[in-house]
């Protein structure tokens, strides 16, 4: 069985070596666990070694975990279609992949009638990739305007996923791309924008050295993923 307490304890350990090579405070960087596809037990196993919040990517997924344990903040991170906006509306803590104005404008209608406010992340395409989602850097400016007239989302950062190579030079030129796209927006807007989601399993300490403040880790934590 995998030991994900050891696992959390080496990962936050690598973590912190990140930041003290970048000058950082380690504080300053959550390790948010994605349990998708893996079962309630492994998250109880994690809960009881300090964590409260798990990233989830399938609505259905997270109902039902969300059920189990309702107390648990439950941050949603995958691609979610507009018909399926009510569940995260209604669950999550935290929804970390708004890649559309479509789907954001399905979200605060749900979030207001709810009387709730959702904190949301921007995702951005850093990469230029066709397989990933989300705002291009150049559409960005825009949608973060439109984004803020709307009640019911708490835009607080942004999130990306880093180009699949295994040069490190083109990764962390996806890193520095939202670093510098922070930077932009925090000078039109006067602020804000502090939290910037990116690094995985794979190239989270590379993140954590370019200024990621939320490193999202499964399969180094969890161990290979347990359903289809």
């Amino acid at each position: 069985m995998t030991d994900v307490a050891a696992n959390l304890a080496a990962a936050r350990a690598r973590i912190d070596a990140a930041c003290a090579r970048a000058g950082r405070d380690p504080g300053s960087v959550e390790l948010l666990p994605v349990s998708k596809t893996h079962p309630i037990e492994l998250i109880r196993v994690a809960h009881a070694a300090g964590y409260a919040r798990f990233g989830e990517s399938r609505p259905q997924e997270l109902e039902a975990k969300a059920a189990a344990e309702p107390d648990l903040g439950w941050v949603f991170i995958g691609h979610l279609q507009t018909n399926k906006a009510k569940v995260v509306a209604e669950l999550a803590a935290e929804f970390q992949a708004l890649d559309s104005l479509r789907l954001a404008e399905a979200l605060d209608r749900r979030v207001q009638s709810l009387d709730r406010r959702l904190p949301v992340l921007v995702q951005v395409n850093s990469s230029g990739e066709d397989t990933k989602g989300g705002f291009t850097p150049e559409e960005l400016p825009d949608a973060v305007r439109a984004l803020l007239t709307l009640d019911g989302l708490d835009v607080r950062g942004l999130m990306t996923l880093a180009a699949n190579s295994p040069e490190e030079s083109v990764v962390r030129a996806c890193f520095t791309t939202m670093t510098d796209l922070q930077e932009r927006l925090r000078d039109e807007h006067g602020g804000g924008f502090d939290v910037l989601s990116m690094g995985m399993s794979n190239d989270f300490e590379l993140a954590v050295e370019c200024g990621s403040t939320c490193v999202r880790l499964g399969t180094s934590i969890f161990g290979a993923r347990t359903q289809p």
